[in-house]
């Protein structure tokens, strides 16, 4: 599920730069839902494994997709837009699962009856990728570098502040981290996953 959502992830990235104007990912192969041409030796397997294992807070990136400016064909909104496609594509996938998982509540009886022994483990899965795919979507609009978010606010910013923003981005993932082991991370996904068990009830 992880890689299905990096890859849709990086793919909707890419596909997007392709439309405005920018073919860099697209001849590299990145408009894929393959995982292979994003996989991140460290973010997509590392990473995730140790958290996994070890109980640490568990994170996990994919590839990113280059993005050359001189290609595109309106550098600002260009930018943007192929930035919010990546957490855009996260809510996409999060509600189709939703509405599968209302489908599954809606017609338990038949839907076991269907699928047998696999009724149990399809829900969890699919809760699994609805979960995910909404935490993905929020953590990468965050607005601290190098997450999708950062560069949407880096273009809303005046110049005096977007360059402040450009001194910070060394320390971006450094900063990110610190938020999860303090557990500050945690309040920018409560509020989602309330809602989410709302609608799952």
């Amino acid at each position: 599920m992880l890689l299905l959502s990096l890859s849709f992830h990086e793919a909707s990235h890419a596909w997007v730069a392709h439309r405005m104007g920018d073919d860099t990912g697209y001849l590299l192969g990145r408009v894929s839902l393959s995982p292979i041409p994003h996989i991140d030796p460290i973010g997509t397997l590392l990473f995730p494994v140790l958290g996994f294992f070890t109980g640490l807070p568990f994170i996990g990136w994919a590839k990113p997709v280059p993005v050359n400016p001189v290609h595109l064909r309106d550098v600002r909104k260009g930018h943007m837009l192929i930035s919010l496609a990546g957490p855009g594509s996260n809510l996409l996938l999060a509600a189709l699962f939703l509405v599968i998982l209302k489908l599954l509540l809606v017609y338990a009886d038949s839907s076991i009856g269907l699928l047998g022994s696999l009724a149990e483990p399809t829900f969890k899965l699919l809760q699994i990728g609805l979960l995910m795919n909404i935490a993905l979507a929020i953590f990468n609009i965050i607005p601290i570098p190098p997450l999708d978010g950062h560069w949407v606010l880096y273009h809303l910013l005046p110049n005096h502040a977007a360059q402040v923003m450009d001194q910070i981005r060394p320390y971006g993932f450094l900063i990110l981290y610190a938020l999860m082991l303090t557990g500050v991370l945690q309040y920018f996904f409560l509020p989602a996953y309330v809602v989410v068990r709302y609608f799952l009830n």
